[in-house]
Order: structure tokens, then sequence, then C-alpha cells
């Protein structure tokens, strides 16, 4: 384990930023001891961990701004935080930080059906939106495998996706608009309810941006009618070649399907036994499909995926014939992260996306580096956009099975850019990819990017350590640079 590189002054100045931030927040909303410091050491990379300085819970905006206004004025690092849910890092603490945990934000402020939006703050889970306005048959579209916890500011930070992103978008084709506090803890709106705003896209900026560009306290999203119908096929294959190819196959035929999902043997195997779904165990690869809008529509749709399907040497298709028989089927899928959990007692969820039509040569290749890094590879995938999510197996107590795992995940992504895709579709860099940021980008790529970062937050207190992977202060020129072997942010410590 590496040591992190830590700002000792600051920490020789604990005592006294407590006292500064108690100032501007409730005692009991600022989490100093190292028992109630514990649970926030880590997020969904639990491969690694970083104990925070000190943890403040605000409630309201202005509180937000305050601790900000305050960390600013005296170089305190401040990394924020939703639920923790983040599977590149991108939350985990700073020793020498202070962690801004977001889940006081809980509140669904306004509803508004005419304009087919909701307000929400940035701790309401995902999930929660659909639950507040399905009564009047509308729904929130993208929703992610942990849309049960994970929370819509950490959805904005890393634009999440979802079964459904195929068709209906990313969290950033869904929201309108934002509440953003700056690091010098001004207070700025961009976008609203309407659809387009004037002037630069400085929305589409901040979602994505991994909580570098400031933090989001309140989220304007849009709502969506639920379709007519919807029907979804489950189809097996004798090979993941065919699978994918004709998931290719079906986007080239010009249809659209409101999701559409791959699992490998591996994949279908736990999670028929964890949630016995009725998945084909004979079959080397199963393709979820949904098809949704009119009845007429639907009909057509999937009597042309079946013939396509088959085409590809489906070995089975199987057509829900009733809602419940559709929600049957995708109940494995969104259970597969908790399910390859009972294989191994440790894994990495991988995030990289690819073009559809390599999708047979990526699976190929990761059939290879399984082999040569010795470590199983669990394989679920967003197909119909490309974006895959090998789970890489491995036991963390084993000595040197970590050190595979990453490398083994490293050549993943590596094969992603090789074939035309890139690092991450909606888990972000984080810490995770940091290191691979220069497979995909140049030096000039990376220095741009971070003078877009310094030009929200100078002095780079906001989230340091995460995305970019070596930085290097050029203070008498006023702006950040990249160059090779040079790291002045903190390394994070893995178990």
């Amino acid at each position: 384990m590496k040591p992190i590189d830590i700002d000792t002054t600051i920490l020789a100045r604990r005592e006294s930023i407590l006292a500064g931030l108690r100032a501007l927040v409730p005692h009991d909303r600022v989490i100093a001891t190292e028992t109630s410091l514990r649970p926030y050491e880590t997020d969904g990379l639990t491969a690694y961990k970083s104990m925070p300085m000190v943890v403040v819970l605000p409630e309201t905006g202005a509180e937000v701004s305050a601790v900000l206004r305050y960390c600013h004025g005296n170089d305190v690092k401040v990394v924020p935080r939703g639920a923790g849910t983040s599977l590149s890092g991108g939350a985990i603490p700073l020793a020498d930080g202070v962690l801004l945990s977001m889940m006081k934000f809980n509140r669904i402020k306004e509803i508004d059906f005419d304009n087919r939006v909701a307000v929400v703050e940035p701790g309401v889970t995902n999930l929660a939106i659909t639950r507040a306005v399905e009564h009047r048959g509308f729904y929130y579209a993208p929703d992610p495998s942990s849309q049960i916890a994970c929370s819509i500011g950490g959805n904005v930070a890393e634009n999440s996706g979802g079964v459904h992103c195929l068709k209906y978008g990313l969290t950033t084709n869904n929201v309108l608009g934002v509440e953003l506090v700056l690091m010098t803890g001004e207070v700025v709106r961009l976008g609203g309810k309407q659809l387009d705003q004037a002037g630069y896209d400085l929305l589409g900026l901040v979602i994505g941006s991994e909580g570098m560009l400031g933090v989001v306290t309140e989220v304007i999203v849009r709502i969506l009618r639920a379709p007519e119908c919807a029907r979804a096929l489950l189809v097996a294959f004798s090979s993941s070649e065919a699978a994918g190819a004709t998931v290719a196959d079906v986007i080239a035929a010009g249809i659209i399907p409101g999701g559409m999902e791959m699992m490998d043997r591996a994949a279908v195997a736990a999670v028929e036994d964890f949630v016995h779904a009725g998945y084909p165990l004979d079959a080397e690869a199963v393709v979820l499909i949904e098809l949704d809008g009119q009845e007429v529509e639907v009909d057509h749709l999937v009597a042309r995926v079946r013939e396509i399907a088959l085409a590809r040497g489906a070995t089975e298709c199987r057509i829900s014939t009733s809602d419940a028989e559709r929600l049957a089927f995708w109940a494995g899928r969104k259970a597969a992260f908790p399910a390859v959990g009972r294989l191994a007692p440790d894994y990495f969820c991988m995030d990289g996306t690819i073009p559809r039509r390599e999708l047979p040569r990526v699976l190929a290749g990761m059939a290879e580096l399984s082999q040569r890094h010795g470590l199983r590879v669990v394989n679920v995938f967003h197909a119909g956009d490309g974006n895959l999510h090998p789970l890489i197996l491995y036991d963390a107590n084993a000595r040197g099975e970590l050190d595979r795992a990453e490398e083994f995940g490293a050549d993943i992504l590596r094969l992603c850019v090789e074939v035309g895709g890139v690092l991450t579709g909606e888990h972000g860099v984080g810490i995770e990819k940091r290191d691979l940021m220069p497979q995909m980008f140049s030096e000039t790529d990376l220095a741009h990017q971070i003078r877009v970062k310094c030009a929200f937050d100078a002095k780079h207190l906001l989230n340091p350590g995460k995305v970019f992977p070596v930085l290097h202060r050029c203070a008498e020129l006023g702006r950040m640079h990249v160059h090779a072997g040079q790291l002045d942010f903190p390394e994070i410590p893995r178990f």
C-alpha cells in the first residue's frame, strides 16, 4: 500500500478547521470521530479507502455555500459525496480534506406535470422520482442498476445511464437545469424548466464532471409519459459472438429498443441461481430486448426482432405475454451485480464503451485476457449502446490477485480504446481510470480539460486527485499543465 501524500499543515490546523465548520453548520452535522468517519472511507470501489479529515452534512444551499466559501478561503480540499455508490472511486475522500455529504438534501421539491418536470434535491434516489410520479402515468427514464440507492446528484456527477438509456438517453438527456455552488461559495443556476437555453451549454459541461466543477444543490429533471405498451424478448444463443452480432443487426435495421441487455453464460448462471427468473442455463449468452410504444407498433417490432435473432442462430426466443413476465425477465438483469457477488470474495465492475460492431471482437479479446491473467470474468452489457460492464472476480486476500485484477481491467479498457471506444460509459473516471486517460487523450487534450476545471476551481480544491492522471501546477503561468512523470495529487491506498 502506498502512503497518501497529505498536506500536513492542514492536518495541524484540524481543530481550527473543525471549529470554523461548526460555526457554519450545527455540531451534530460535523462528524469528526474515527468511529463515525469509518463508514465514509470508501465508496462502491471498495478496493480503495481513505479516512476523511471531517465529514460535513449540510441541509441547505446556504450551508453548502458557506462551507465551500470557508474551505476556499482556507485552502481546504473538499470531496462531494452522494449515496457513495460510485464504482470508479469518485467519492473516495482525502485525509486532509472535507467530505461534503449531500444526503440531507432528500426532498422532491416540486412535480410539474404540465411542463413534465420534477424539481428535486441531489440526495433523492433515482427510483424515488419514478415512484413519486407513476400514479399519473409518468416515470424518470435513466435507470442504473443501483437506482434503488444511488442519488440524483451522483447521477449528474457521473452522467449515469441504465437499461433504458439506449432509447431515452443518459442523465444529460434528462436533466434540464441545476443549481450549482462553486468552490468560492457563489451560487449559479444553469438551465431551467424550458427545453433549451441561450449561450454556452454549461449545463452539459457540469453533467458528468464528477464533482470537480461545483456542488449541485438542486436538479430539474424531465419526466416522461409511460409507454402504452411494452414487451420483452428473452433470446438465447449458443455463442456470445452470435448474440453480439444480433445486437448490431437490430440497430442496423433501424429498430431502437427501449432497452437491450446482454449477459454471458457465467452471468446467466449466477443470476438464475440468485433470482430464479427462468433464464436458460444451457445458453452461452442471453439477450434481453424490450420494445415499447403503441401496441400495434410493438407487435410489429417484436416479430421483426424475433426474425433477426433467429437468422443469427438463436436457440430460444421467449416473448413476454404479461407485464409481470416482462418484469421477471428484467429482474434477473437488475440483480446481476449482487448475484455475481456470490461467486467470489471480491470483484471489479469495469465500465467501457465500444462501437456495437466491435462487440464480438471485444468478447473474444476479453476471453483471451482472462486466460492470460488467470482470473475469471463475467460479462454484463448495456449491449444496445455498447456500454460494457465486465466483472473481474478475485480474492483480495490472495497474494497478488488484486494487482492482477487491476491490470486485467486496465487491459480491457485499453482494448475498448483500441477498437474505437472510450474508457467509460456511465461510471466515470474517478481514480479507477485516472492513469489510463493518456490512452485516450493527448497531453494537449488533457491540458485543455484542466483549463476548464481551473475556470471553475482555480485552486483545484474540489475533488482533487480524480480524473486527471498527472498534474503539475505552474503558478507563474496561472494555469495547470500536464507533464509526464509528475503527480502533485494524492495516491489513494488500497485495502
